[in-house]
């Protein structure tokens, strides 16, 4: 199976590289500047689960493209989606599978638009990595774990084909027969995380030690349940338990990556995470009342403005 990997930054380049290390036949689509990089210092990954140096990993440039790819995962932010999609036209044939990787929803609506329903899968992603000046992908925790499936349900053949060339290769591969369900609840707890940690400026640890803090981040975490349960994906009991748990732990230094981002002066995925969430509230059968997470969204809204007009110095 010939796998596209779009982009070798955090994600792609965690993911491609444990599949490109575990002898499967993986491609980057890189952008020229990155391609220069990935040539003159290889792709190192520097992880609690094991380091990687691939010193000549196969890329291509979107230009370059002469025939589709089987499986294409798509692991970009969700303000470079357009950007993506015209990279990847070229990579498509009549059966391939897209199995993107980014947060919340809208983006399944985006890509199906594009490239039409039977291509594209339902998929998420969990590694907290980052790049670092030179680069190298930095894992900064032992989880890595990616689901994917179709989006009707079920493990067809095609799901079990592709979990043949995502397992066996140093990360978790889950084919999920349910997979909407379980980007819901992801995306119902990155919400809270994101707009806890964003509207606060601090981890999950400080905030819950602040008066008050505590029945905060667990009121906007019902409120994004509310949400989903009005669009008919109510989390389930264990996926409730581990987020309570995560988002009561005493000195938890758990943060959303929106932050890290917020306080490095970089773009955000606030409409993408935050807003379209709201969006879903207002749309869904008996408008779910959400106050906290449309302050946290005025406030991510407000971050983008100033960046935007030159206003935002990186912490």
């Amino acid at each position: 199976m010939r796998i596209l990997v779009v982009g070798a930054g955090a994600i792609g380049g965690y993911f491609g590289g444990r599949l490109l290390d575990a002898g499967r036949d993986v491609t980057f689509l890189v952008r020229e500047r990155r391609a220069a990089q990935l040539a003159q210092t290889g792709l190192n990954i520097r992880s609690p689960n094991g380091d990687l140096s691939i010193a000549k990993s196969p890329v291509v440039l979107a230009k370059d493209v002469r025939e589709p790819f089987d499986l294409i995962l798509l692991s970009c932010k969700a303000y470079d989606l357009d950007g993506a999609i015209e990279s990847i036209k070229t990579s498509v044939g009549p059966n391939t599978a897209i199995l993107p990787m980014l947060n919340g929803m809208h983006h399944l609506d985006v890509l199906e638009a594009q490239f039409g329903a039977d291509r594209v899968l339902g998929g998420q992603c969990i590694a907290a990595v980052t790049l670092d000046a030179d680069g190298t992908v930095v894992h900064l925790n032992n989880v890595h774990s990616m689901a994917f499936g179709e989006r009707a349900g079920g493990i067809p053949a095609r799901i079990e084909a592709i979990s043949a060339q995502l397992s066996g290769a140093n990360f978790d591969a889950v084919a999920s027969p349910d997979i909407i369900q379980s980007m819901w609840e992801k995306w119902v707890f990155l919400a809270t995380l994101a707009a806890g940690t964003c509207l606060m400026r601090a981890p999950v640890g400080d905030i819950i030690a602040a008066p008050g803090g505590q029945r905060l981040i667990l009121d906007l975490f019902d409120e994004t349940r509310a949400i989903a349960a009005a669009n008919g994906f109510t989390p389930g009991e264990a996926a409730v338990a581990r987020a309570r748990a995560m988002f009561t732990e005493t000195g938890s230094t758990i943060t959303a990556s929106m932050l890290r981002d917020l306080e490095n002066g970089a773009r955000i995925e606030a409409d993408h995470v935050v807003g379209d969430l709201i969006a879903r509230a207002k749309g869904a059968q008996g408008a779910v009342e959400t106050p906290i997470l449309s302050t946290a969204y005025t406030h991510l809204k407000a971050y983008e403005s100033r960046r935007e007009r030159g206003g935002v110095k990186a912490s």
